[in-house]
Order: C-alpha cells, then structure tokens, then sequence
C-alpha cells in the first residue's frame, strides 16, 4: 500500500536556507545608524529636560518670586523684653517688600540667634504678604566689670550683663531700647570671676557663678527684698559666697539652700533693729550659732536707705 505524505509533515520539514555573510562594510553602517538613532533621542531628551526646567524656572520666577502679591507687606515682630522692633528687624536683615517665599527663614533665625540678648526666635510666614518674628528676649539679673589694660592710657572697664542662666550679654544700647534706659546700678555686681571664663553669647561653666545667680533671684523673692539693696557678689572664696549690701552689711552664704538662709538673716536683721544694733556681718554658711559682729547704730553714720523695688521691664513669669 502506498502512503502519501500528508500536507502537515512537508509544513513542517527542514529545507536548506543559502547563508549570505553580510560585508563589513555593511555591518558597521548599521551600527552607525543605530548609535546615531539613540545619540539622538538622547539630544531630543536633554532639549526637552532643559526646556522644562527653563520653563519651570520661569513660571516660579514670574509668578512666585518675582510675584507683587507675594512681597512683604504685614512685618510683625514681638517681643517680651525691651528691643526695638526696628532693631529687632535689622538684625534679621528683612526689608519690606522682600519676597517672603524667597526668604531664607533659617538664616534669619540664625542671624538674631547670634545675638546675645535674644534667647529664642520662631519665624514663620503668614500668606500671602505676611512675615511674624517671636523674640524672647535673656532678661539680665546681674553685672560684670571686666578690667581693660591699654597701654599709655588710664585704666578702664567693660561690662557685661548675666541672666539667670548664667549667659553673657553685651549691655543694649540705648537706641535699641523700645522702652526708656534703665541704669546698671540696680543689678547686682557679680566679682572674681576669671576674665578668661568671661565670653559673650555663651554660659558660664562655674558653679559658682550660677550659684551666684540663683542666690540673686532669691533675694528678690526673699522676706529681706525691699530692706537692703544687693550690691555686689563675690565667687572667689571656695565653696561660699560673699555678699555686700548698700547699707554696709557683709553675708556669707552656702552654695545651696539660700530660702532659708535668707529667713535666717531676715530674723537676725529683725533682732538687731529691735536692740539698735546695726549687722556688720553675717556668716549664713556656718548652720548653727552663726559667727555674727554688729554695732551700735548711734555710733555709726546712717546706712543709705535701700532702693524702692522696680517693676522690670521684661514681661516674663518669675516662679
């Protein structure tokens, strides 16, 4: 029987293909031509990335930062102590009709934080035409002399302001003032302290610097606040410190607890004026039967009367 190859086996079979070697002149025209292709879809690429960015940069410029709406029109600047809002703005280096997107917020709280007297600062924008800087301002509670010596020239001395915190400021010049100067006499002389530990706009690391300060603000919360004015504070004598009163007195304190130390000099100041004796000195840091010399008022000139307690002019909670 005879069989025929059906039309599915010859679909299919294997037929013989004539290889044709192509030259190289050929080959490398091709590569040419797709090297060229892809240079230039890249070139079509770049154009339109750098169209767009163009574009971009010009939308942002027209109607961002080149944009009237957006120029500074509203400055508010406040504060809780006693600069001068205008100088509070030179600081920042802000001027109306800056554009307050383009504003560099971070260098302008950097700026005035590099102020001494400026503790902290928020800055913030208020759109569209709005910028408001918070300022809180280091309250000074005492003084410090620092000795210059100039060669040919008769001595003379800086001052610098300490707050509670143990900072040092320059002292604010009256045309930085919003309010009317107030004199350095009311604060308190902080002395021996090393010149070398004296740098404006950073803390003292003495302990008993900020011994000192704290002592100070007791004083003002203390029962003798009002009875003798704080003159001066010395830190040189280790592990005490060493205050004189406008009236004449000289108190010797403990490092801590200066409440009841200073409860303590108020009964004796008390006991004294009841028998007309006047405290010469007074060693609070010795706690029981306290070395104490004292004289007679009649036989002394009378001690200035002590300054009327001032209002301060930083608007701050003292607790």
């Amino acid at each position: 029987m005879r069989f025929l190859p059906s039309r599915r086996n010859r679909r299919h079979a294997r037929y013989y293909v004539l290889d044709v070697k192509l030259s190289a002149r050929q080959r490398r025209r091709n590569r040419w031509r797709r090297t060229t292709l892809a240079f230039v879809w890249l070139l079509m690429l770049a154009a339109a990335g750098v169209g767009s960015w163009l574009a971009g940069d010009y939308l942002l410029r027209r109607y961002v930062y080149e944009n009237p709406a957006l120029s500074i029109r509203r400055l508010e600047i406040e504060t809780d102590g006693v600069l001068s809002a205008e100088q509070i703005r030179s600081w920042a280096g802000v001027r109306r009709n800056d554009n307050v997107i383009a504003l560099d917020l971070a260098r302008v709280e950097r700026d005035l934080k590099l102020v001494p007297a400026i503790e902290t600062v928020v800055v913030e924008r208020v759109l569209p035409n709005g910028l408001r800087i918070r300022i809180t301002e280091r309250e000074p509670i005492a003084q410090v002399t620092l000795p210059l010596a100039r060669a040919g020239a008769p001595p003379a001395s800086t001052h610098y302001m300490l707050d509670a915190n143990g900072y040092f400021m320059f002292p604010i010049e009256v045309s930085q003032r919003a309010t009317v100067a107030a004199t350095n006499d009311s604060l308190p002389l902080v002395t021996g302290i090393p010149a070398q530990d004296i740098r404006p706009g950073r803390p003292s690391d003495s302990p008993q610097v900020r011994a000192a300060l704290a002592l100070v603000q007791a004083f003002q919360r203390s029962p003798m606040a009002g009875l003798v004015d704080l003159k001066q504070v010395a830190v040189d004598s280790p592990g005490a410190l060493v205050v004189t009163t406008g009236q004449g007195n000289e108190i010797t304190f403990a490092l801590q607890n200066f409440a009841a130390q200073l409860t303590r000099w108020r009964l004796v100041h008390d006991h004294a004026q009841r028998f007309g004796k006047h405290v010469v000195s007074l060693d609070l840091a010795v706690a029981n039967h306290s070395p104490l010399i004292w004289t007679d008022v009649a036989g002394m000139t009378p001690p200035a009367p002590p300054k009327p307690l001032k209002v301060s002019p930083y608007k701050k909670k003292h607790v």
